[in-house]
């Protein structure tokens, strides 16, 4: 079965996670947005990957596999590293999660089901992540792939500085 998916929003600059917002809101949308998605696509939410997801919706900063094992522990799910690397690979592999690569660790996407190209905005201080829309295809990079006759099929825009909240305060 192959899934349809929505383009990212008009908002290219859209941020998520820097932002005030009804996090009770954004908790719901997300966990209900991942089980409509598996229910269409026929893949299993099972409740160690729902409960994975459902601690990463909760912050909006990124949590590594081993705190997350540890608070799967502590609400009485396995406590062997598979347990959360298994349920990590599935929510990252169909969209409902993103890797971090410069902190090695995770985040709820922001915009599960829209095509789209991240770009991570990661507070140095808290570890606070807001993923925002980028095009990389279009901007500067995409005219140097062109250049040279490379195809962009997929990228990781990481920046790293201090949130709003962070800057404030120092």
């Amino acid at each position: 079965m192959t899934r349809e998916t929505r383009p990212a929003p008009a908002e290219d600059s859209a941020l998520v996670g820097f932002q005030k917002h009804n996090h009770e809101n954004c908790v719901e949308t997300g966990l209900a947005t991942a089980e409509a998605r598996c229910k269409e696509d026929g893949l299993r939410l099972t409740p160690v990957r729902r409960k994975v997801l459902d601690l990463l919706l909760q912050e909006h900063r990124a949590l590594g596999a081993y705190a997350i094992l540890d608070r799967l522990r502590d609400e009485g799910f396995g406590s062997q590293p598979p347990v959360a690397y298994r349920a990590l690979d599935f929510l990252v592999e169909n969209g409902f999660v993103h890797k971090i690569e410069r902190l090695n660790a995770f985040v709820a996407c922001a915009h599960p089901g829209a095509t789209h190209s991240p770009a991570f905005m990661i507070c140095r201080s808290c570890d606070a992540v807001a993923e925002a829309h980028t095009a990389p295809a279009k901007g500067a990079l995409g005219a140097a792939a062109r250049a040279v006759g490379f195809e962009i099929e997929r990228t990781v825009v990481e920046a790293e500085g201090l949130c709003p909240d962070c800057s404030e305060k120092a």
